[in-house]
């Protein structure tokens, strides 16, 4: 009642502040016609188109895709632990790691950025399958894309900051 008398005299008297509106759940999409759900994501230069559909018996694979059309389980292709681990981390964090049959497909970067990049795709596209999974992945930082790139080199200079030797004679 004491805020009612201080605003009674004021032009925001009869102003009501609208409630905070609630993010709206994100709705579940469709696989496509082959019963796929497919995720994009980058990393420096990499780029991976992820689809995965739920996996029936000892199909829960994770396949990459290389630019040469040859297939490898993620546990052969990529020979850093850090890497393997970061392919399967949205999967482990859902609680959802052997259920799906992964295939990922990737070019460009290294082996670092293709794995980050499969990891960010892997994370779309169990969004897209259970928006549930949403607010779990987010707070991991899995849904979120890495912006850094590498900057480019500038004429007139040895690098992209480094500047040739400066000679005073």
């Amino acid at each position: 009642m004491a805020s009612d008398s201080i605003l009674s005299g004021s032009p925001l008297a009869g102003i009501v502040t609208p409630e905070p509106s609630v993010k709206p759940v994100r709705t579940a999409k469709p696989a496509d016609k082959h019963g796929w759900w497919w995720g994009t994501g980058r990393r420096k230069t990499a780029v991976a188109r992820v689809r995965m559909k739920p996996a029936s018996g000892d199909k829960a694979t994770i396949t990459i895709e290389a630019p040469n059309g040859k297939t490898k389980p993620a546990d052969v292709f990529f020979c850093e632990e850090r890497d393997r681990n970061d392919v399967t981390l949205p999967l482990k964090l859902t609680d959802t790691l052997g259920k799906f049959q992964v295939i990922a497909k990737v070019h460009g970067g290294g082996f670092m950025g293709q794995a980050q990049a499969i990891c960010l795709g892997v994370a779309r596209a169990l969004c897209d399958y259970d928006p549930a999974l949403e607010a779990r992945l987010r707070d991991a930082g899995l849904l979120t894309r890495d912006s850094r790139e590498v900057e480019r080199k500038k004429y007139g200079q040895a690098g992209a900051r480094r500047r040739f030797q400066f000679s005073k004679r």
